[in-house]
Protein backbone atom coordinates (compact mmCIF):
# COMPACT_ATOMS: atom_id res chain seq x y z
CA UNK A 1 0.00 0.00 0.00
CA UNK A 2 1.51 3.66 -1.09
CA UNK A 3 1.43 5.64 1.88
CA UNK A 4 -0.46 9.29 2.07
CA UNK A 5 1.61 12.05 1.22
CA UNK A 6 2.66 14.37 3.83
CA UNK A 7 1.02 17.61 4.81
CA UNK A 8 3.90 19.31 5.01
CA UNK A 9 4.35 18.14 1.08
CA UNK A 10 3.64 21.42 -1.19
CA UNK A 11 0.49 22.00 -2.87
CA UNK A 12 2.23 22.56 -6.48
CA UNK A 13 4.14 19.91 -7.14
CA UNK A 14 6.08 20.93 -10.61
CA UNK A 15 6.42 24.77 -11.77
CA UNK A 16 7.47 25.72 -14.61
CA UNK A 17 7.96 29.41 -15.29
CA UNK A 18 8.54 31.35 -19.05
CA UNK A 19 10.67 28.44 -20.20
CA UNK A 20 12.24 29.43 -23.85
CA UNK A 21 14.51 27.24 -25.54
CA UNK A 22 15.73 27.34 -29.09
CA UNK A 23 18.47 25.18 -31.84
CA UNK A 24 19.68 27.75 -33.75
CA UNK A 25 17.55 29.84 -35.32
CA UNK A 26 14.79 27.73 -34.46
CA UNK A 27 12.84 29.04 -31.66
CA UNK A 28 11.05 25.77 -30.10
CA UNK A 29 9.41 26.49 -27.21
CA UNK A 30 8.78 30.67 -26.83
CA UNK A 31 7.59 30.64 -23.29
CA UNK A 32 5.58 27.56 -21.74
CA UNK A 33 4.81 28.32 -18.01
CA UNK A 34 2.67 25.21 -16.79
CA UNK A 35 1.93 23.76 -12.82
CA UNK A 36 1.47 20.60 -11.80
CA UNK A 37 -0.79 20.78 -8.01
CA UNK A 38 -0.96 17.99 -5.54
CA UNK A 39 -3.19 15.22 -6.43
CA UNK A 40 -3.65 16.16 -10.22
CA UNK A 41 -3.49 14.44 -13.44
CA UNK A 42 -2.30 16.66 -16.31
CA UNK A 43 -1.84 16.15 -19.95
CA UNK A 44 0.16 17.59 -22.57
CA UNK A 45 -0.11 16.78 -26.11
CA UNK A 46 0.69 18.01 -29.60
CA UNK A 47 1.70 17.02 -32.87
CA UNK A 48 5.16 15.58 -33.37
CA UNK A 49 7.89 17.93 -33.86
CA UNK A 50 5.57 20.45 -31.77
CA UNK A 51 8.57 20.04 -29.14
CA UNK A 52 6.84 18.43 -26.55
CA UNK A 53 10.34 15.92 -26.10
CA UNK A 54 12.42 19.27 -25.42
CA UNK A 55 9.96 20.70 -22.57
CA UNK A 56 9.92 17.42 -21.31
CA UNK A 57 13.89 16.84 -20.94
CA UNK A 58 14.00 20.24 -19.13
CA UNK A 59 11.26 19.10 -16.88
CA UNK A 60 13.35 15.87 -15.45
CA UNK A 61 16.64 17.83 -15.50
CA UNK A 62 18.26 16.66 -18.83
CA UNK A 63 18.09 19.20 -20.81
CA UNK A 64 19.16 23.51 -20.00
CA UNK A 65 16.34 26.12 -21.21
CA UNK A 66 17.58 28.95 -22.64
CA UNK A 67 15.61 31.06 -20.59
CA UNK A 68 12.83 30.65 -17.52
CA UNK A 69 12.81 28.42 -14.70
CA UNK A 70 11.90 24.81 -13.32
CA UNK A 71 10.72 24.21 -9.72
CA UNK A 72 10.10 20.52 -8.70
CA UNK A 73 8.50 20.13 -5.10
CA UNK A 74 8.17 16.39 -5.24
CA UNK A 75 10.61 13.10 -5.61
CA UNK A 76 9.63 12.60 -9.39
CA UNK A 77 9.63 9.36 -11.54
CA UNK A 78 10.59 9.63 -15.16
CA UNK A 79 9.56 7.12 -17.62
CA UNK A 80 10.90 7.70 -21.09
CA UNK A 81 9.05 6.79 -24.56
CA UNK A 82 12.89 4.99 -25.65
CA UNK A 83 13.66 2.29 -22.94
CA UNK A 84 15.44 2.88 -20.62
CA UNK A 85 16.17 -0.72 -19.26
CA UNK A 86 19.45 -3.05 -19.60
CA UNK A 87 18.79 -5.98 -21.87
CA UNK A 88 21.23 -8.02 -21.25
CA UNK A 89 19.95 -8.35 -17.40
CA UNK A 90 17.31 -10.06 -15.84
CA UNK A 91 14.31 -8.09 -15.29
CA UNK A 92 14.85 -9.09 -11.25
CA UNK A 93 18.62 -7.53 -11.99
CA UNK A 94 16.93 -4.42 -13.54
CA UNK A 95 14.98 -4.11 -10.18
CA UNK A 96 18.00 -4.25 -8.09
CA UNK A 97 19.86 -1.83 -10.24
CA UNK A 98 17.38 0.84 -10.45
CA UNK A 99 16.53 0.03 -6.65
CA UNK A 100 20.25 0.91 -5.65
CA UNK A 101 20.72 4.14 -8.24
CA UNK A 102 17.13 5.25 -5.76
CA UNK A 103 18.87 4.81 -2.91
CA UNK A 104 16.00 2.36 -1.99
CA UNK A 105 18.92 -0.17 -0.13
CA UNK A 106 19.94 2.08 2.69
CA UNK A 107 18.35 1.11 5.99
CA UNK A 108 15.23 3.14 6.83
CA UNK A 109 14.59 3.74 3.27
CA UNK A 110 10.93 2.59 3.90
CA UNK A 111 9.07 -0.20 2.17
CA UNK A 112 11.30 -3.05 0.93
CA UNK A 113 12.23 -2.65 -2.99
CA UNK A 114 11.64 -6.14 -3.43
CA UNK A 115 7.96 -5.78 -2.03
CA UNK A 116 7.68 -2.78 -4.38
CA UNK A 117 9.10 -5.20 -7.27
CA UNK A 118 6.52 -8.06 -6.64
CA UNK A 119 3.63 -5.61 -6.26
CA UNK A 120 4.40 -4.15 -8.89
CA UNK A 121 4.95 -7.37 -11.14
CA UNK A 122 1.66 -8.61 -9.72
CA UNK A 123 -0.42 -5.68 -11.31
CA UNK A 124 1.14 -5.55 -14.40
CA UNK A 125 1.16 -9.55 -14.63
CA UNK A 126 4.52 -10.06 -15.57
CA UNK A 127 5.50 -11.82 -12.59
CA UNK A 128 6.42 -14.96 -14.34
CA UNK A 129 9.50 -12.92 -16.23
CA UNK A 130 11.38 -12.08 -13.14
CA UNK A 131 13.84 -13.90 -13.83
CA UNK A 132 13.81 -13.90 -17.43
CA UNK A 133 16.85 -11.66 -19.40
CA UNK A 134 15.19 -9.04 -20.71
CA UNK A 135 16.47 -9.29 -24.46
CA UNK A 136 14.06 -12.41 -24.82
CA UNK A 137 10.88 -10.27 -23.93
CA UNK A 138 8.08 -9.35 -25.94
CA UNK A 139 8.09 -4.88 -26.80
CA UNK A 140 5.22 -4.94 -24.53
CA UNK A 141 6.52 -6.22 -21.47
CA UNK A 142 9.41 -4.65 -21.83
CA UNK A 143 7.15 -1.87 -21.98
CA UNK A 144 5.82 -2.88 -18.58
CA UNK A 145 9.28 -3.45 -16.64
CA UNK A 146 9.71 0.10 -18.74
CA UNK A 147 7.05 1.99 -16.78
CA UNK A 148 7.96 -0.30 -13.39
CA UNK A 149 11.26 0.96 -13.04
CA UNK A 150 10.08 4.62 -12.64
CA UNK A 151 8.14 4.17 -10.24
CA UNK A 152 9.65 1.87 -7.98
CA UNK A 153 10.69 4.16 -5.52
CA UNK A 154 7.30 5.80 -4.96
CA UNK A 155 7.52 9.15 -6.55
CA UNK A 156 5.11 12.22 -5.36
CA UNK A 157 5.19 13.51 -9.24
CA UNK A 158 5.23 10.62 -12.17
CA UNK A 159 6.19 12.34 -15.59
CA UNK A 160 5.64 10.20 -18.77
CA UNK A 161 6.88 10.23 -22.25
CA UNK A 162 4.00 8.41 -24.57
CA UNK A 163 2.84 5.60 -21.67
CA UNK A 164 0.74 3.95 -23.81
CA UNK A 165 3.32 2.77 -26.63
CA UNK A 166 3.14 -0.89 -26.72
CA UNK A 167 0.22 -1.17 -24.29
CA UNK A 168 -2.19 -3.58 -25.16
CA UNK A 169 -5.48 -3.03 -23.93
CA UNK A 170 -5.23 -4.38 -20.96
CA UNK A 171 -2.42 -2.98 -19.92
CA UNK A 172 -3.64 0.16 -20.91
CA UNK A 173 -6.45 -0.05 -18.37
CA UNK A 174 -4.39 -1.32 -15.85
CA UNK A 175 -2.14 1.69 -16.29
CA UNK A 176 -5.18 3.95 -15.48
CA UNK A 177 -6.37 2.24 -12.61
CA UNK A 178 -2.75 3.09 -10.88
CA UNK A 179 -2.91 6.18 -12.11
CA UNK A 180 -5.97 7.39 -10.50
CA UNK A 181 -4.89 5.25 -7.69
CA UNK A 182 -2.24 7.46 -7.19
CA UNK A 183 -4.12 10.36 -7.95
CA UNK A 184 -6.73 9.46 -5.29
CA UNK A 185 -3.51 9.63 -2.62
CA UNK A 186 -3.00 13.39 -3.64
CA UNK A 187 0.15 12.38 -5.79
CA UNK A 188 0.08 13.60 -9.26
CA UNK A 189 1.05 12.30 -12.99
CA UNK A 190 2.20 14.54 -15.90
CA UNK A 191 1.43 12.36 -19.57
CA UNK A 192 3.30 13.76 -22.41
CA UNK A 193 1.63 12.59 -25.48
CA UNK A 194 1.06 13.49 -29.41
CA UNK A 195 -2.83 11.90 -28.74
CA UNK A 196 -4.68 11.76 -25.54
CA UNK A 197 -7.49 9.08 -25.42
CA UNK A 198 -10.38 9.28 -22.22
CA UNK A 199 -10.05 13.07 -22.06
CA UNK A 200 -12.35 12.90 -19.04
CA UNK A 201 -9.76 10.88 -16.46
CA UNK A 202 -7.19 14.15 -17.14
CA UNK A 203 -8.21 17.18 -14.74
CA UNK A 204 -6.83 19.58 -17.59
CA UNK A 205 -5.38 19.30 -21.26
CA UNK A 206 -2.98 21.46 -22.75
CA UNK A 207 -1.77 21.60 -26.40
CA UNK A 208 1.53 22.64 -27.32
CA UNK A 209 1.69 25.03 -30.69
CA UNK A 210 4.04 27.25 -32.18
CA UNK A 211 5.99 26.91 -28.77
CA UNK A 212 3.75 28.13 -26.46
CA UNK A 213 1.04 25.96 -24.14
CA UNK A 214 -2.63 26.65 -24.64
CA UNK A 215 -5.90 24.88 -22.90
CA UNK A 216 -6.51 21.70 -25.33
Amino acid sequence: MIPPPSPHQPEVLLEVRNVRKAYGLRQVLRDVSVHVSRGKIIGITGENGAGKTTLLRIIVGLLTPDEGTVKRGARFGYCPQELAVFETLTVWENFSYFASAYGLERKGAGISWVEAMNELCRRFRFASYKNALVSTLSGGTKQKLNFSLSVLHDPGLLILDEPYAGFDWETYLQFWEYAEERKSLGLSVLVVSHFVYDKSKFDSILELKEGCLRCA
